[in-house]
C-alpha cells in the first residue's frame, strides 16, 4: 500500500480510538477500586470505634475510680454507675456493629451489581470501538484507493502529455 497524505491523519485518528477504549476501561477499573476500597474502610470503621469504646470507658471508669478514693471509705458506691456505664457502651458497640455490618453488606451488595454492570458495559464498548475501528479502517481503504486511482491518473496523464 503506497503512502499518502491521509496515512498519517488515519493512523492518529486510530490511535485515539484505542486510546479512548483504554481510558474507558481504566475508569471502569478505577471505581470497581474504589467501591472495594470504601469497603474495606467502613469495616475498618467498627474497630476503630470499638477501640474509642473501649479508651471512653477506661476513661470514665478512672472518673469514678478517682471519685470514689477522693470521698471518704463507703462513702459512696459506684459499682452500678460503672456497670452501667459499661451496659450503655456494650450496646452502643452491639448497634454500631450491626449498622457497620449492614452497610458493608450493602457495599459488597453494590460492587457485585456494579462488577455486573461493568462486564456489560466493558462488552457494549468493546464492540462499538471494534466496529468504529472497522469503519475506520474502510474509509482508510476507500480514501486510499481513491488517492491511488488519483495519482494513476496523474501520472498518465503526465505521460500522454
Amino acid at each position: 500500500m503506497t503512502q499518502n497524505p491521509f496515512t498519517a491523519v488515519f493512523d492518529a485518528q486510530r490511535t485515539a480510538l484505542e486510546q479512548s477504549q483504554n481510558l474507558t476501561h481504566d475508569a471502569l477499573e478505577a471505581q470497581k477500586s474504589s467501591i472495594s476500597a470504601f469497603g474495606d474502610a467502613v469495616e475498618s470503621s467498627g474497630a476503630m470505634f470499638e477501640s474509642n469504646a473501649e479508651l471512653t470507658k477506661g476513661a470514665v471508669h478512672a472518673y469514678f475510680d478517682a471519685l470514689e478514693a477522693s470521698m471518704p471509705e463507703q462513702a459512696a458506691e459506684f459499682d452500678d454507675l460503672r456497670e452501667l456505664v459499661d451496659e450503655g457502651f456494650d450496646s452502643a458497640t452491639d448497634a454500631q456493629h450491626q449498622s457497620l455490618e449492614a452497610v458493608v453488606e450493602a457495599i459488597d451488595e453494590s460492587e457485585a451489581a456494579y462488577d455486573e454492570f461493568a462486564a456489560n458495559y466493558s462488552e457494549v464498548v468493546d464492540s462499538s470501538f471494534d466496529a468504529a475501528l472497522e469503519a475506520h479502517e474502510q474509509v482508510e481503504a476507500n480514501v486510499t484507493s481513491v488517492a491511488d486511482n488519483v495519482e494513476e491518473a496523474a501520472e498518465e496523464f503526465d505521460v500522454s502529455a
